[in-house]
């Protein structure tokens, strides 16, 4: 498993459809939520240019100090979720290494966030990412087949954000204004994992 170029995916994802979150966050949040994203990943782009990273975990401390050094609620969320990443892969992607890390990350963002599933935030995706990466890894398949699962059970997650009225986040400040719109939180956690698996 490349992990750089799982990165690299992602962010071309956010270069080409970060309007489409900056505008989910414009109908339930401030609106900066695009902007911020895309200012992550051009640090993570300098980052992994400047550090030459060479193992799973250094990519992902690469990835988590751009996110930890970015603006808004959800860049040190994000930086603390990829920091748990880059502790537990280590030196090698295997779906055990995957499930304990994601793991460990959504834990981290629900202890620092204090969201829950259902709260209409990044965790609605985290958490049924991570729970998928375990059930694979429990029954031994593949990093690959691990990490579609992961995907579809993040997507789903966020999915069911659109109907969910928020409990945390700025979203919770506009009420029901925000239910009808998918949490771009999740939607980038969706795409995060969708990237690993193209």
């Amino acid at each position: 498993m490349d992990t750089r170029a799982w990165i690299e995916r992602f962010a071309a994802v956010i270069d080409e459809r970060g309007a489409e979150l900056t505008e989910l966050d414009r109908r339930a949040g401030d609106g900066d939520y695009g902007t911020n994203l895309r200012s992550a990943l051009g640090k993570v782009r300098a980052n992994l240019a400047a550090d030459d990273p060479r193992t799973p975990g250094a990519v992902f401390t690469a990835v988590s100090d751009a996110f930890l050094n970015t603006g808004g609620t959800s860049g040190p969320l994000f930086g603390m979720w990829f920091r748990e990443f880059a502790k537990g892969l280590g030196d090698e992607v295997t779906p055990r290494s995957l499930a304990a890390a994601a793991g460990e990350a959504e834990a981290t963002v629900r202890r620092l966030g204090g969201a829950e599933v259902g709260h209409k935030t990044m965790v609605d995706a985290m958490v049924p990412a991570a729970q998928a990466l375990a059930a694979a890894a429990e029954r031994n398949a593949d990093v690959e087949t691990a990490l579609k699962e992961a995907a579809a059970a993040a997507d789903a997650g966020a999915r069911s954000t659109e109907q969910l009225l928020a409990k945390r986040g700025r979203a919770s400040y506009v009420g029901e204004h925000a239910r009808g719109v998918t949490d771009p939180g999740a939607l980038t956690v969706a795409w995060f994992f969708e990237a690993a698996t193209e």
